[in-house]
């Protein structure tokens, strides 16, 4: 199973592996040093053994107190919902293998025996991409403490303890206190201690107590053989998968079929004051008699059914309801499943919710989390899961209520919402968001649905990126031309441009650089090649004046840096291919598009000078920094010519970082350039930016020279001028 911030950034890693049985606290890394956490875990029923898979996966310690000795569990089906079962399959239990049967018809009646609904349900349920299922608890139990503390697993097996009673927990230390005085502590606690929870009135700061919903429910099993053999209850057991339900005013009957369609699972919901369910528990035997005289009104067929129930298995269990709670954490305390949100049974969901439970926690502990992150993780869990659970509480609670004349429960729309859901798949977005908030200053650009886009000035998390090693190669052709020319590529809609000479000639530089070991590319690198115009000024609106070189256009050889270099800075770039040809004494460009060769720089006849004077600026000479204007139109026919976003920009050299370091400078004695427009053929993108270029007269090329150094700016400095 992969953690889920290496699902973020689709990378593997490992947390180190168990070597000699020992329980530890966490896994070595191989350097000796620690990882993982030390979780315990108060109850293993189905939540607790499942929070114990998927933490055990993720590289954890887990101990789990149970204080029965299992050695009386009750016989009972329960639904794996399309929900409950994915998550189950995500943790390596695939619940069919132990005998779960697909849920396949509906059938309803009327007390009386009147088919109101039949429903194949093949169809329907396609939508769903995890079958539903009907499982057996006590197969579902075995499988789920087998895979928590099977040695064989992945991960640490976890270690149960039974006959382990919790009398109580210090949600700050993370240390639980058993009934025969021994403490245990932790990083963490879970607890997972069922509808009569110790640990619930640690969280809460009061004793709350589930109550009586109303209704109590006898439960038992019989074989589906048993019904199919009498003439009278045969029609009940024919169908595979079929569940069936009579309602009367105030109780109702439901009967599904599980272990292999072998066995049929019965609950038979009535007013809790006419049964002796008093003790509130699941395993409270009752009387066959006392049963059939609460349905003695319903069809004769499905009273002879009912009355098929063993006397001994046949157990009385109070439908239990409780207050609805503000929190399910405290400290380094989380509650789960009935511990936190007891269920009615009316949607079949209380076991699915306490494994979504489970899910999410063993999403928000990775294998690499810090213990300092455990209290802010475990609020992060409660924000996921408390909403849905809540609303699936009120849905059983609404389902079972009473028959009203008039009044239609909507259904399909429950379990749509409950069904829908892949609560692995949210909480890995919800982690995701998560870790993206804790870290604001992160450069966003589109896609934005996959996260903060990693670039040349941040990892995917928002870490700076380190170029201080990163080497550049400029070759730089600096030439007098026509002032005018080169000022009409200033932004036409912008005044505030100047040259600071009043001559009529002015000086630019074709500047190309070729950038390697960059770490944002994975030690690869990129050439560009950019028009840079000396000697600008910007005077803003208040009377300052900004000196730099303006740079009216740069050509990249690949789209990352054109894309983040765009949206980030504002920088206006566009792509050309750009093939370098370095020899001992020559240094040659070629700049094109698909094939088209629009320009030629050579610079020949190379030879090593001193550095001491040089900076490796990209613009070729020692300005204060670089002048741009970013321009962002509106999306829309209707918008057209409007501008989302327009204004200068300046990246400050003196602010950049890292500071290029010269190694090597090389000046050449001869440096010329030949560009060509071509055509609209050739050049159907670039043309009109290709022309305007091989416009500019040369008056005289001053100088040529080529610059090896390390260290490449981030251009994290650029910022809007106003």
């Amino acid at each position: 199973m992969k953690q889920p911030l290496e699902q973020i950034l689709g990378t593997a890693q490992t947390n180190g592996a168990q070597t000699d049985g020992a329980q530890e606290n966490g896994v070595s890394d191989g350097d000796g040093e620690k990882k993982g956490l030390k979780i315990l875990i108060v109850g293993a029923g189905i939540g607790g053994l499942a929070a114990a898979i998927a933490l055990r996966k993720q590289g954890h310690e887990v101990l789990i107190f149970e204080q029965s000795q299992f050695a009386s569990e009750l016989g009972a089906a329960v639904h794996l919902a399309p929900n409950a079962n994915g998550i189950l399959k995500r943790l390596g239990i695939h619940a069919e293998a132990f005998g779960s049967n697909p849920m396949e018809v509906l059938t309803e009646y009327t007390a009386e025996g009147k088919l109101t609904r039949h429903i194949n349900l093949e169809q329907p349920n396609k939508i769903w991409q995890h079958k539903w299922l009907l499982a057996h608890r006590v197969h579902l139990h075995n499988a789920l403490k087998k895979a928590a503390t099977d040695p064989e697993g992945e991960g640490l097996f976890a270690k149960l303890s039974t006959s382990s009673r919790v009398v109580n927990v210090d949600p700050d230390s993370a240390t639980v206190t058993l009934e025969n005085g021994n403490t245990v502590q932790g990083d963490l606690i879970l607890g997972a201690d069922g509808v009569h929870s110790v640990t619930r009135k640690l969280v809460a700061g009061r004793d709350i107590k589930p109550y009586g919903s109303g209704k109590s429910a006898f439960r038992f099993l019989i074989s589906r053989e048993a019904a199919q053999k009498d003439p009278i209850t045969a029609k009940f057991a024919q169908a595979t998968g079929e569940l069936s339900m009579w309602y009367g005013a105030d109780r109702r009957l439901v009967v599904y079929p599980t272990t292999n369609n072998q066995l049929l699972n019965f609950v038979c919901i009535h007013p809790e004051a006419e049964s002796e369910a008093g003790t509130d528990t699941w395993n409270e035997g009752a009387s066959l008699e006392q049963m059939l005289k609460i349905y003695e009104g319903f069809d004769p067929a499905v009273v002879a059914l009912i009355s098929k129930a063993d006397r001994e298995n046949l157990k009385a269990w109070k439908l239990l309801d409780m207050e609805v709670m503000s929190s399910w954490v405290k400290g380094r305390l989380a509650l789960l499943g009935d511990a936190a949100h007891p269920f009615t049974p009316h949607q079949g969901q209380g076991a699915g919710q306490a494994i979504e439970d489970a899910a999410t926690l063993g999403v928000m502990f990775p294998g690499d989390v810090k213990k300092e992150e455990i209290t802010a993780r475990l609020e992060l869990y409660q924000k996921i899961r408390m909403e849905r659970a809540h609303r699936i509480q009120e849905y059983s609670r609404i389902a079972g209520s009473d028959l009203k004349e008039g009044v239609k429960i909507d259904m399909i729309q429950y379990t749509n919402y409950n069904f829908g859901h892949d609560e692995w798949d949210n909480s890995v977005q919800e982690l995701r968001k998560w870790t993206w908030s804790r870290t604001p200053s992160l450069y966003w650009r589109m896609p934005i649905a996959f996260g903060p886009m990693p670039g040349p000035r941040q990892t995917h998390f928002g870490h700076p990126r380190q170029a201080e090693d990163s080497t550049f190669t400029t070759a730089s052709i600096k030439f007098k031309t026509s002032r005018t020319m080169l000022q009409n590529l200033f932004p036409h809609t912008s005044s505030s441009y100047r040259f600071k000479s009043p001559g009529t000639f002015a000086y630019a530089s074709f500047s190309q650089t070729t950038l390697g070991k960059m770490e944002w590319l994975g030690g690869s690198g990129y050439n560009h090649l950019g028009l840079y115009i000396h000697g600008v000024e910007y005077v803003k609106k208040d009377g300052s004046v900004i000196s730099g070189t303006y740079m009216p256009l740069l050509f990249e050889s690949l789209t990352d840096p054109i894309v983040s270099g765009r949206e980030e800075l504002g920088m206006p770039k566009l792509y050309s291919s750009l093939d370098i040809h370095r020899r001992a004494s020559s240094y040659r460009i070629n700049a094109g598009w698909e094939g088209a060769i629009w320009g030629n720089f050579v610079l020949s006849d190379l030879v090593e000078s001193s550095q001491s004077n040089e900076s490796g600026k990209i613009s070729g000479e020692d300005d204060d920094g670089i002048l741009v204007y970013r321009y962002i139109p509106k999306v829309g026919r209707e918008s057209k010519g409007e501008a989302e976003a327009e204004y200068p920009v300046f990246v400050p050299y003196a602010e950049d970082f890292p500071t290029p370091r010269p190694k090597r400078v090389f000046k050449a004695n001869k440096a010329s350039f030949k560009i060509d427009p071509l055509d609209t053929d050739a050049l159907p993108s670039l043309h009109h930016i290709i022309s305007r270029l091989a416009e500019l007269p040369v008056y005289e090329v001053v100088s040529g020279k080529v610059v090896e150094g390390v260290g490449v700016p981030d251009v994290a400095a650029a910022k809007r001028i106003e």
